[in-house]
């Protein structure tokens, strides 16, 4: 870490997210600013989203992104909104973040994952709050 070199490791908060993750996989996101879709490496540990370009994360692996879940309002199927299969969302105050799974049991164990995480880092609401698995109304 000499010369300055701080790569705002302080996002992670001392998270190895290298090890033992609650829930890891491939997922493809839209970008924030350019909406173009890019498979990334997702990990979920300790209330942060992070993303990764590859599979193989090691200690010195770069998080391309992280998301605070604690800052996540709801997150549930978007396949309706985005006219995709296998798509969900997560919401914060100020922005909704759109994610497509591989399979349907992959967005709802995403979607129950990232919900229970919501839940233990928010401490003011309920899961059925949070946690819609479609879009319909």
């Amino acid at each position: 870490m000499g010369g300055g070199a701080t790569n705002s490791s302080s996002d992670y908060d001392g998270i190895e997210f290298w090890s033992t993750p609650e829930r890891s996989g491939w997922l493809t996101k839209q970008g924030e600013y350019i909406k173009t879709w890019r498979r990334r490496w997702f990990v979920l540990k300790q209330g942060k989203l992070f993303w990764f370009k590859e599979s193989v994360v090691t200690r010195g692996s770069q998080p391309r992104g992280v998301i605070p879940v604690a800052t996540c309002l709801t997150v549930k199927g978007a396949e309706d909104v985005l006219n995709k299969q296998f798509a969900f969302e997560l919401s914060t105050r100020s922005e909704t973040m759109y994610f497509v799974a591989d399979s349907e049991k992959e967005k709802e164990d995403w979607i129950n994952s990232i919900g229970r995480s919501i839940v233990q880092h928010s401490r003011s609401v309920t899961v059925n709050e949070i946690v819609d698995y479609d879009s319909k109304q």
